[in-house]
């Protein structure tokens, strides 16, 4: 059965025993946890071998789950690759630390002057230098349909090259239908061999083409049609809502869980 969680971006000042706490009180089954961006819930790349015992502890005794770990790692710029390929190889033992299973990555912005032939090639080798670590660890790494990767097709020429089962899609949901062009059956079609992990928001764009956010049913995202995908494929992994500076955690986290909830019982 599907798990509903949210990224720690919807409440960042949070310590991590509120994190958990808020969750569940809430009624969320998850969180997930944004690492490099200063949260308050202190699960970061740097974090000692004690804090990462601590924070394990912390997690398995209140009965939420890490959904995921989130990370700024990404690949298609030459310039910056080495670098988070290295973090990413530090993520990779972070989450297995905290016995997380997900590892969410993006591809990036295409840099160098590389053709998109070249980068579907320069992503690919990348997260293939990683996979024997993940798969090592039990961890498997999540590339988002985000930035230069919302067109499906796209993401799915990486997936096909790396070719890898512990190197799959964090398919969120918005972007390749806003950006990429495609339907949310197109979507869910092309990339279904590979999804492991699920982001789910809603919005629209202004008449500057800039995103708004909205509450789920509200916006131009057709979530029923998503949630159909994933209940015919059987998926059983977490859908996680991703709300980056929008309103407080009260206000948002309740109504958007009933919203999902609703969908998830087909009412």
């Amino acid at each position: 059965m599907m798990k509903v969680a949210f990224m720690s971006f919807s409440c960042p000042e949070l310590d991590l025993d509120s994190l958990l706490g808020l969750a569940k009180r809430l009624g969320y089954d998850a969180v997930e946890p944004r690492t490099q961006s200063g949260h308050g819930h202190g699960i970061e790349l740097q974090a000692t071998p004690e804090e990462r015992r601590a924070a394990r502890d912390q997690v398995e005794g209140s009965g939420i789950a890490l959904c995921c770990i989130a990370v700024s790692c990404d690949y298609a710029d030459p310039e910056t690759v080495v670098t988070h390929v290295e973090e990413t190889r530090q993520a990779l033992d972070l989450a297995a630390d905290l016995g997380c299973e997900r590892l969410r990555v993006f591809g990036g912005k295409i840099g160098g002057g590389l053709s998109r032939e070249d980068a579907v090639a320069h992503v690919a080798d990348a997260l293939a230098s990683v996979a024997g670590q993940a798969a090592e660890r039990g961890v498997t790494i999540c590339v988002e349909t985000h930035d230069a990767w919302c067109t499906p097709a796209d993401m799915a020429a990486v997936m096909s090259r790396v070719n890898h089962p512990n190197i799959a899609v964090n398919w969120d949901i918005m972007h390749p239908v806003l950006s990429g062009g495609a339907t949310m059956e197109e979507a869910f079609a092309t990339l279904e061999p590979w999804i492991r992990h699920v982001h789910v928001h809603d919005g629209r764009k202004d008449e500057d083409g800039r995103l708004e956010l909205v509450p789920i049913g509200e916006g131009d995202i057709d979530h029923a049609a998503a949630f159909q995908c994933l209940r015919d494929a059987r998926y059983d992994g977490a859908v996680s809502g991703e709300w980056i500076g929008w309103e407080p955690a009260e206000v948002h986290l309740p109504r958007e869980l009933d919203r999902l909830r609703r969908l998830l019982s087909h009412t």
